[in-house]
């Protein structure tokens, strides 16, 4: 296992910042504050950040989720079908990368600011719900705030598997965190998607 004073600092990052060491058990590292110098010192952070959105001091996640939303509706008159889907499988690559190293930057395991995952996850909701009312998008919102944040039933295992998981951090390194991130956001959707679609079946 890699000591704080093997690692190197990642390449192409901010030279104001610290060298960071490899997340290993028993490491402690005071947590740095994500704040507009930080979002603006590397790309990942500004991606991870929903372009300041998750900078907000109450209820980063909702605020993100409802950057999420704007950016959709903004973005859909010169989308189709395929056009979301890529852009989907673009971004989940891009947010694990984003949420890994900012996470590293932050010295945290799922730093409240990085919102990348419910921008990623609602996209997803809405791609799959559309066409819908202004009212099923407001409903979409309510329902995925919900299982994002009190994370019941299969919301919260993906939550506590990936507590489990903190253990063995040492051995998968801080590069594997971005899909810890994801994982509780894209199960949230999920649920939000199978609840939406037993009300329209109704």
């Amino acid at each position: 296992m890699a000591t704080p004073q093997e690692s190197e600092p990642d390449s192409g990052f901010h030279d104001s910042l610290p060298t960071l060491p490899s997340w290993h058990e028993g490491a402690q590292l005071r947590m740095v504050r994500a704040n507009g110098r930080f979002l603006l010192t590397h790309p990942a952070h500004l991606l991870a950040l929903g372009l300041g959105s998750g900078l907000s001091p109450k209820a980063p996640g909702t605020v993100g989720t409802l950057w999420a939303w704007a950016a959709f509706l903004v973005l859909q008159p010169w989308m189709t079908e395929a056009r979301w889907a890529l852009l989907l499988a673009i971004a989940l690559p891009v947010a694990w990368w984003a949420g890994s190293l900012t996470a590293k930057h932050l010295h945290s395991s799922d730093p409240r600011c990085v919102v990348i995952d419910e921008i990623v996850a609602f996209w997803l909701v809405l791609w799959l719900l559309m066409p819908a009312s202004i009212w099923e998008q407001l409903a979409a919102f309510a329902l995925f705030r919900f299982f994002d944040a009190v994370k019941p039933g299969p919301v919260g295992w993906a939550d506590r598997l990936y507590e489990r998981l903190k253990p063995a951090r040492a051995r998968w390194g801080w590069t594997k965190i971005g899909w810890g991130i994801l994982l509780d956001d894209l199960v949230a959707a999920l649920c939000t998607l199978m609840l939406l679609a037993l009300w329209r079946s109704l």
